[in-house]
């Protein structure tokens, strides 16, 4: 292959430079004489490589390849060295099949539990799915393949997709969406970013110079190729221009053409094109041949890997003594999800799974079936009549329930977060008829549960892959501990979120009214209850901790805990870092995440916990300044077990920061400069006078009022208007 520089890249005709910046179909790049054409697959959860000339959802005619749990679930995990290798097990996969980039991971944040494509993204937390993601692209990457990074940026809902614009304030857009993208970026330098198909603040994504080029190269430093989502380039031309490299997939001759007349007609500086061309080129270069071609992997061995993973990630929401199963008592098994289940997501991220295990087929001997429902509605009086009588003669129930596909894939958004009406009725008689009912949820996101204080356990495996059947039985009959933690917010009501009433009404505009109160930020700052909160996961053992402290450094903050089993079983626990700002004079919510670590111990077995957090911890993105900034002051440190189980706290005041000062100018306030802790503005309060007439209004009756005003209405308090300008020019 030749070496690629521009050099090269001047000298190739004009028609050849257009068709490399355009997709030859919609999966493989163009080809040269010099260089052949790579192929990209969508496969965040498995590989879903077209095996033919095939349409993007051509699903039917995608290769045989293990599904492994989506996204919405994995994130449960909290463990990010888990999801290093699902990326190299991914990477294996795309290697063996020569795959040169793989579509994947989704990193876009659960803004709205109605969001149709909610199961494909890992949270409603930026530093989650920022540490998720950033573990994923370096696992596939160590394969010799490359990731696409999906879908750059503000990409939350489905309705509109192509046309509406998310409105959202700066800061917001910094701190919630674009975080997570921008910690990948930086850390596991991803070989593509996919750019999505909406507008933010009214500039179509694909055009958004700001956003392709001024943020995620000159400040983030990324060095790999933009490519678009499929479909969503509207102008070519302006694309380019903007910083998109690769249009995905390519309008054929008419994509070569609109490039060549733009060039010739002076619309598109050569330079341009030729700057996407090699970054083209030097994608095709690194990944057309991966390393180590595998012929054949080993799939039984990813299946057993996929229920690994599944079992590291289910979230044992509730457990009233239900849970691990009894292996001596009779078992009613009811719902067609057991038989039928919904363990992968709808769409472009559909696998053609190697080997599905159903619960019902992976079920203990000492179990029995019933239908119950019906996934498609069709129900009948006597399934339904058959299930509850089963429930009244076992000891114990596992009723299955979730979310049909036709409710929840890529392309729609929902209209509704509670499950079924026909599974809801049944599980009412059902529990009416067993007092020891547990609940297993197969859904992509939050379920409104009007019905769970009526049960007394709930499972939620998401959507789980193929070996669902496996580990659904593996965490109810503690075979495994389970040690998932929930990535978002189960709110009591749909009402209760944030964005309800808004969210995709408007078919032009997405306005993100609630700004950076997403999720749990919202509902810790107004107090809100939630079903279940951010973070939450039960066990089968118990843990304590202890002995905080908090300890600054030059460059970081120290935190340190001592954790304990004191359960009688082997567990894993996942302590989570909040902080709570109680310093800066602007909006923060009531506590962020930021850090967590996945712990096992044994029964009575101890581990002295340590996180390091530097200034960005303690930051927040000031839109005046157009940067980062970490002001000294009070903080408080939470250590918990979920953000709702806050399990130590401690103060400590920071100064490893900026003093949170702002410029004196006419609209300060009296107050402000009077208790600055700035020797500047001390000083020039003295050198100026102004510190001498403002003392004894300090102190008189009406100081509340003086104090909170600003210093240019002195002048109606008789003070020379010379006297305060010459105090603002002294603190310059």
């Amino acid at each position: 292959m030749a070496q690629f520089n521009l050099e090269f890249v001047e000298h190739l005709p004009l028609k050849e430079r257009a068709a490399l910046v355009s997709g030859k179909d919609f999966w493989f790049t163009a080809k040269g004489d010099q260089y052949p054409a790579v192929q990209v697959s969508d496969g965040p959860s498995g590989l879903r490589k077209q095996a033919n000339q095939a349409d993007a959802l051509g699903v039917n005619q995608s290769v045989d390849a293990v599904c492994f749990p989506a996204s919405s679930l994995t994130a449960c995990s909290f463990d990010d060295d888990l999801l290093y290798h699902l990326g190299q097990q991914l990477g294996i996969a795309a290697r063996a099949e020569k795959i040169a980039v793989l579509l994947g991971p989704g990193i876009n944040i659960k803004r709205s539990p109605l969001a149709g494509r909610n199961f494909e993204y890992f949270s409603e937390d930026p530093l989650l799915a920022g540490k998720m993601g950033t573990a994923y692209v370096k696992g596939v990457q160590s394969q010799g393949v490359g990731v696409s990074v999906k879908h750059f940026a503000a990409n939350n809902r489905e309705n509109q997709l192509f046309t509406s614009s998310s409105n959202i304030d700066e800061r917001t857009l910094r701190e919630i969406y674009l975080a997570a993208f921008e910690r990948i970026v930086k850390l596991a330098h991803p070989a593509t970013i996919m750019c999505s198909y909406n507008k933010i603040n009214g500039t179509l994504n694909s055009q958004n110079e700001r956003l392709l080029t001024n943020i995620l190269r000159n400040q983030w430093g990324f060095q790999g190729l933009v490519m678009s989502d499929w479909g969503a380039v509207a102008d070519h031309v302006a694309a380019l221009k903007a910083g998109l490299d690769l249009e995905m997939p390519g309008k054929g001759k008419y994509s070569i053409d609109e490039i060549v007349d733009a060039v010739r007609d002076g619309r598109l500086d050569e330079a341009t094109l030729n700057r996407s061309v090699l970054r083209v080129l030097k994608l095709v270069a690194k990944f057309a041949h991966p390393k180590s071609p595998a012929a054949t992997y080993n799939k039984e061995q990813q299946h057993d890997f996929a229920r690994h993973v599944a079992d590291n990630s289910i979230v044992l929401l509730k457990n009233e003594g239900q849970l691990p199963l009894d292996n001596h008592n009779s078992v009613a098994i009811i719902g067609e999800l057991a038989a039928k289940p919904r363990y992968q997501g709808g769409g472009s991220s559909h696998v053609n799974a190697h080997h599905v295990v159903t619960p019902l087929a992976a079920a203990p001997k000492n179990t029995h079936y019933a239908k119950g429902y019906s996934l498609d509605g069709n129900d009948r009086e006597q399934d339904m009549a058959a299930a509850v009588k089963l429930a009244q003669q076992s000891d114990q129930v596992i009723f299955f329930a979730g979310f049909p596909e036709e409710m929840e894939t890529e392309g729609f958004d929902k209209s509704t977060i509670s499950l079924p009406e026909n599974q809801t009725e049944l599980l009412e008689r059902v529990s009416m008829a067993n007092d020891n009912v547990t609940v297993v949820l197969q859904n992509g996101s939050a379920v409104e549960m009007p019905w769970a204080d009526q049960v007394p356990a709930i499972v939620e495996t998401y959507l789980a892959g193929e070996a669902v059947g496996e580990a659904t039985w593996d965490v109810l009959t503690g075979k495994v501990n389970p040690s998932g933690k929930l990535a978002e917010s189960f709110p009591l009501r749909l009402v209760d979120n944030p964005t309800y009433g808004t969210f995709g009404r408007d078919l032009h505009n997405e306005n993100y009214s609630e700004g950076l109160m997403v999720g749990y930020r919202y509902y810790d700052l107004h107090h809100y209850p939630v079903r279940f909160p951010f973070g939450h996961g039960l066990s089968y053992t118990s843990f304590d901790y202890r002995d905080l402290s908090v300890t600054e450094s030059k460059n970081d903050v120290t935190v340190r805990f001592k954790l304990t089993n004191t359960g009688k079983l082997s567990g894993k626990e996942v302590p989570q870092l909040y902080v709570r700002n109680q310093t800066s004079r602007v909006v923060m919510p009531a506590q962020e995440l930021r850090d967590f670590v996945k712990v096992e111990l044994a029964p009575g077995e101890s581990q002295t916990i340590e996180f390091h957090l530097n200034r960005r911890a303690f930051s927040w993105y000031n839109p005046e300044k157009q940067q980062w900034e970490s002001d000294n002051g009070t903080y408080e440190i939470a250590i918990g077990s979920s953000s709702r189980d806050i399990r130590l706290t401690k103060h400590f005041k920071l100064t490893i920061g900026e003093e949170p000062t702002e410029a004196i100018n006419t609209e300060s306030y009296v107050g402000d400069v009077l208790n600055s802790p700035d020797d500047k503005v001390q000083t020039a309060l003295k050198k100026s006078g102004l510190q001498k007439v403002l003392q004894p209004l300090a102190k008189s009756d009406g100081s509340a009022i003086f104090l909170n005003m600003p210093i240019r209405s002195l002048v109606m308090m008789g003070i020379d208007p010379e006297i305060i300008q010459r105090f603002i020019e002294l603190t310059k």
